[in-house]
């Protein structure tokens, strides 16, 4: 490209730029981009003040003005109080703790004796009301105090729930204990008929439900065996009968 060329092409672009010139002045366009950039740049918003935070009044726990029909009355309390539940009132008994490391094993001779003269027994009572034996172990009289029933027995006559059942002995004494229907077995009060009957390992129960809900209990004490020939001609009942009330002397 010769000089020439070069002069005349920077004369004619300095006459397109004196052309633009004229032509943004006239469209004010110079203000209108002067007045954009003004309105478009962002404004610092003032900093909020934190209000300051106002103390709690303390709360008064003086007692609340009440009416003068109540003056002379006493302030109600509103402490919870623990409500016992519906049932039969709960019998007080203080018992003696029996020594675990004292325990009187029952000899297989003695245990067998009390559970045939049982068995004995129940064959003589009505068949219309459903009975069972049951010898007694260490588990039932001493520690945990807790009788298991016969599964069987359980599902064919007693209650699918628990239930307050009593325990009657042959005095005409009653003991109400608690019947636990899931491990079909006797838990509540049975401790303290245990102890009231001073039953020992190898005594044979056997227990006739009279009622649903009630057992008549017959007491066979495994030291019956000790006592020679002299009950040897009296029936079971008799001899049980007169067993229970020399243990109540």
């Amino acid at each position: 490209m010769g000089v020439s060329e070069m002069a005349s092409y920077e004369e004619s672009r300095q006459r397109r730029l004196e052309e633009n010139k004229k032509r943004m002045e006239e469209l004010n366009l110079h203000k209108l981009s002067a007045s954009l950039r003004t309105a478009t740049s962002p404004k610092s918003s003032p900093v909020k003040k934190p209000n300051p935070r106002t103390p709690r009044s303390p709360v008064n726990l003086s007692a609340v003005r009440r009416s003068s029909r109540f003056v002379d009355k006493p302030s109600p309390n509103y402490k919870e109080v623990l409500i016992e539940p519906l049932g039969r009132p709960k019998i007080k008994r203080s018992y003696q703790r029996r020594d675990l490391l004292n325990r009187v094993y029952a000899s297989d001779e003695a245990r067998m004796y009390a559970v045939e003269r049982a068995e004995e027994l129940q064959t003589g009572l009505e068949t219309e009301f459903p009975s069972f034996v049951k010898p007694m172990l260490q588990s039932h009289v001493t520690g945990g105090f807790w009788l298991g029933l016969p599964v069987h027995f359980c599902k064919m006559h007693l209650p699918n729930h628990d239930e307050m059942i009593t325990l009657a002995d042959e005095d005409g004494n009653e003991s109400p204990v608690k019947y636990l229907a899931e491990k079909t077995g006797l838990s509540g009060g049975w401790r303290g008929f245990a102890i009231d009957h001073e039953l020992v390992d190898g005594d044979a129960l056997v227990f006739q439900l009279i009622k649903p809900t009630k057992f008549q209990v017959y007491i066979i004490k495994s030291d019956e065996s000790k006592d020679g020939d002299d009950d040897s001609d009296a029936s079971p009942v008799d001899v049980n009968a007169k067993r229970t009330r020399a243990s109540k002397k």
